[in-house]
């Protein structure tokens, strides 16, 4: 089953945890400092395998968590560093920020990664700590969580020519006869609901992929029939092969259907237009098809060059295939819109902008002060609550913040309850 769309959750391992440790020093009456920092959680990473072509896999595993950094030892030592989880994708893959929609990576070729979330930190030991004032500090840090994201996995094929045209058109009987490809074919619409590539090797021995994609059909562009899922994968192509049914059997008018299908990738992207596109007449072996060419040639003008074609019965297919070969060689590669407007370089304007405050608070049904925020809770995360000295220090770090001001003009007294995440204390004055 062809899975070209599919959203998951992944989350960055936490950095380990900072030891507090002590060893004895002659001019140390406590002892000194020993606690070594906790490791790096480990990243999570994309990497592009050539031999997968669908997302099927990511239906069955939405999640994927990297392992968190080894905690600090004693004499000093740091804890081992995470190993990045490797998640592999097919070429094509484009990752999506599901919640801001913006484009995280493009991935392509054989090989290719992308760190797509950051382990955290691993936190600092008493080692760290240690000053003039305080020889031997009882302060360590809990590991910085790891970055989690929910992501849009987009998967747009990889193929150097697309076939479009309406349903039944003979698509991929074509694919079949010039490629070792092995579409399902029958004698009815839609028979192709999913994309089928095929490496095509011509007469003078050049070689490059086809895509034989779902039909389309009018108001596409807007999503009717298979709609995007169709127009997604055309485009990554660089040549588009417009094929025709000739022989009028569907009772279609061929020009008609030409130019609805060219308003249909016009609508869904004015970029497709640009490309190259090569026009084929199939099924020239039925009857009355001559006389739909000659009335199809006069409407289209001398512009349009016309390859007359059966696929069935494997006529006109080496000067067809010549054709689209160099325009392959000669056509660039079209870079996505979307990609192009992310790695433009962007204008630097400078200005003053005011520091947020990396906290919010409201008061809930409960009559609790809530404390919200990314900069106060990762600072809540990483402090270890084991010891007096990293709450106090915490403690501090809020007054700094404004948070004890802003809980006081709130109407916060002593004995209020204030809530960071699951956990609650009292306010004192």
């Amino acid at each position: 089953m062809f899975v070209d769309q599919v959203n998951i959750f992944v989350k960055a391992g936490d950095g380990g945890k900072g030891m507090v440790a002590f060893r004895r020093e002659k001019y140390v009456p406590d002892g000194g400092p020993a606690g070594g920092d906790g490791g790096h959680g480990g990243d999570v990473v994309f990497e592009v395998e050539e031999g997968l072509r669908t997302l099927v896999d990511f239906r069955y595993s939405k999640k994927f968590i990297a392992h968190d950094g080894e905690k600090g030892m004693s004499k000093g030592m740091h804890g081992r560093k995470a190993k990045p989880l490797i998640v592999k994708v097919p070429p094509g893959t484009i990752v999506f920020d599901a919640e801001t929609d913006t484009v995280i990576a493009d991935l392509t070729e054989h090989g290719q990664q992308a760190t797509i979330a950051k382990g955290g930190r691993g936190g600092r030991g008493n080692c760290r700590f240690a000053t003039p004032a305080n020889p031997a500090p009882e302060i360590a840090e809990n590991g910085e969580p790891g970055q989690e994201r929910e992501l849009r996995l987009e998967l747009k094929l990889l193929a150097d020519v697309g076939l479009v045209g309406f349903p039944s058109v003979g698509k991929s009987t074509l694919l079949s006869v010039v490629s070792s490809a092995r579409p399902k074919i029958g004698a009815y619409h839609f028979t192709t609901i999913t994309p089928n590539l095929g490496v095509v090797k011509t007469a003078d021995d050049r070689s490059f992929v086809m895509a034989d994609l779902p039909g389309l059909i009018e108001g596409a562009s807007q999503g009717v029939g298979l709609g995007h899922q169709f127009l997604r994968h055309i485009e990554r192509t660089k040549v588009i092969v417009h094929m025709i049914d000739m022989s009028g059997m569907e009772g279609r008018d061929p020009f008609e259907d030409y130019t609805t299908i060219n308003r249909e990738l016009e609508s869904y992207n004015l970029r497709l237009l640009e490309r190259p596109q090569v026009v084929v007449a199939n099924k020239m072996d039925m009857p009355d098809a001559e006389e739909h060419l000659e009335e199809f040639k006069k409407k289209v003008g001398d512009d349009v060059k016309v390859f007359p074609i059966s696929a069935l019965a494997q006529d006109g297919l080496r000067n067809l295939l010549i054709e689209v070969a160099n325009f392959v060689d000669t056509t660039p590669e079209f870079p996505l819109d979307e990609l192009e407007e992310k790695t433009a370089t962007p204008r630097v304007v400078y200005r003053y902008e005011k520091e947020e405050k990396g906290y919010q608070i409201h008061i809930d049904e409960y009559d609790r002060f809530v404390i919200t925020g990314p900069r106060i809770e990762k600072l809540f995360k990483m402090t270890n609550f084991d010891h007096d000295e990293s709450i106090k220090r915490f403690a501090r770090q809020m007054r700094q913040m404004g948070v004890d001001d802003d809980l006081r003009k709130l109407g916060a007294e002593d004995g209020s309850v204030v809530a960071i995440l699951d956990f609650e204390f009292e306010f004192v004055e």
